[in-house]
């Protein structure tokens, strides 16, 4: 009797088995399949102790959809590899492929070790790099054309759930699943692809209809919550995308996904503006150098309501509204007059959903360096941002403890009430006001005749 034909899928950032055209892919080819995810060390280094602890429930919950035969060891991907193909006479290794410059770079370097790599589907609804102006194939550089090719361009319906997965049972040194431990007082969204389901099909059921209404006011639980997910590959845009309708509800989230896929265009075509300026005049910008300032706005901490509030939410649940995460974006950058970078990089050490092109060019595109034709004149006032999107002021009230006894009409400026700061909330560490004329100033200092185009 002949050996089995076995094939390795190998998990990166794909922790689920529906909608996954590799994984189908390897079961196809094969009589059975070596699901197998490798910890890497130098990844791990880096990471925030919130998405490792989330990342640990992740893989569990996808060793459980795998009838516990997940293989997972931390290793050098070419050794792992190299040692799986031996033991299991390992006919082809198949892979969902990546695009930002760490997978790429790691793609490349096991390939070039002479392990070839079958790509097969990708994190995104259409991959980077697909989706290019008619006139020039050239890639688009501002969202709203690019989000009508995208439109057109299209996309597959999502891939079949195998209905059935052979693998073997992995031995003892290939159940290393690591101990990344949450950190207390943390409360992060349930892990695994279960979960994304259940929760996007409660969202279909009570938000997606009002999503365009609702999505913007912090207070109220109006967004998919789809973004950890999405991080993690626990659910695929296909999915998500499916069965959505033309209403402007609809097609509001609709356009919530082409912004991920924008902005993964955006870095694939710009591979340095996961830390470098999009629009490079910006590095001429004079800046603030970070001190107590920034230590106040990291500890929310700044005096003002809507925005302590924020940067509280995302250090106790790894996670932050899409509205708040711009407003304490331009508060860093147009009221305290530091750079992007120090609040991206906050955010990549707290943020469950971290994703390095969505951060990036987010931070970008509020800072005003980024994909947009003359955004540096849009500063978010922090005190009618708050007034607007969290009017009852019960989002304040939920994190900033201080302030849980003033009313809706005095949450917001508790620097004009008498019991504003009798529970020991700060004073505001600038005046609003006074900085953003000087943000308007700076940007006169580097301004030309003509509007620099992102590249």
């Amino acid at each position: 009797m002949s050996a089995p034909r076995r094939n390795i899928i190998w998990f990166r950032r794909d922790l689920r088995i529906g909608d996954h055209p590799a994984l189908l892919a390897a079961i196809e080819s094969s009589d059975e399949v070596i699901p197998l995810f490798i910890l890497d060390k130098s990844q791990i280094a880096e990471a925030g102790e919130k998405l490792l602890a989330y990342m640990g429930q992740s893989l569990q919950a996808l060793d459980d959809s795998l009838g516990n035969k997940l293989h997972i060891i931390e290793g050098d991907q070419v050794e792992v590899l190299r040692e799986l193909i031996e033991l299991y006479k390992v006919n082809e290794v198949h892979i969902s492929d990546e695009y930002e410059r760490y997978g790429a770079e790691r793609d490349a370097r096991v390939e070039a070790a002479g392990i070839k790599l079958i790509r097969t589907g990708s994190p995104y609804a259409v991959k980077p790099g697909r989706v290019l102006k008619p006139s020039d194939a050239t890639p688009y550089r501002v969202y709203t054309p690019f989000y009508r090719a995208w439109l057109t361009h299209g996309w597959r319906a999502p891939a079949k759930t195998p209905s059935k997965i052979s693998a073997p049972t992995p031995p003892d040194k290939y159940r290393a699943f690591p101990d990344f431990p949450m950190p207390a007082d943390v409360q992060v969204i349930q892990a695994g692809e279960k979960a994304a389901l259940t929760r996007f099909k409660s969202f279909s059921k009570s938000g997606l209809d009002s999503y365009d209404e609702n999505r913007n006011f912090a207070g109220i639980d109006g967004t998919s919550k789809m973004s950890t997910y999405l991080k993690f590959g626990e659910i695929h845009p296909r999915t998500l995308l499916a069965n959505l309708g033309e209403s402007k509800a609809h097609d509001t989230f609709r356009k919530e996904i082409a912004w991920r896929e924008f902005y993964a265009d955006v870095l694939f075509n710009n591979p340095n503006t996961d830390t470098e300026y999009y629009a490079p005049r910006f590095n001429q910008m004079r800046y603030d150098k970070p001190g107590k300032q920034f230590q106040a706005w990291c500890d929310g901490k700044t005096g003002y309501p809507f925005v302590d509030a924020a940067m509280r939410q995302l250090v106790r649940e790894g996670w932050m509204h899409n509205r708040t995460r711009m407003v304490v974006a331009s508060f860093l950058v147009k009221d305290l007059h530091l750079e992007w970078q120090l609040g991206e990089r906050f955010f990549a050490k707290h943020l469950v959903d971290y994703d390095v092109a969505s951060n990036a060019h987010g931070w970008q595109w509020t800072a005003g360096c980024g994909t947009d034709a003359s955004p540096y004149y849009r500063v978010f006032n922090p005190i009618e941002q708050g007034k607007r999107f969290d009017e009852s002021g019960d989002y304040i009230r939920k994190y900033v403890p201080e302030l849980a006894h003033l009313s809706a009409d005095e949450i917001h400026e508790p620097w004009l009430y008498l019991d504003g700061y009798s529970k020991g909330y700060v004073e505001r560490i600038v005046d609003h006001a006074v900085e953003r004329i000087e943000s308007l100033a700076r940007l006169q200092e580097i301004k030309e005749d003509k509007p620099e185009l992102p590249r």
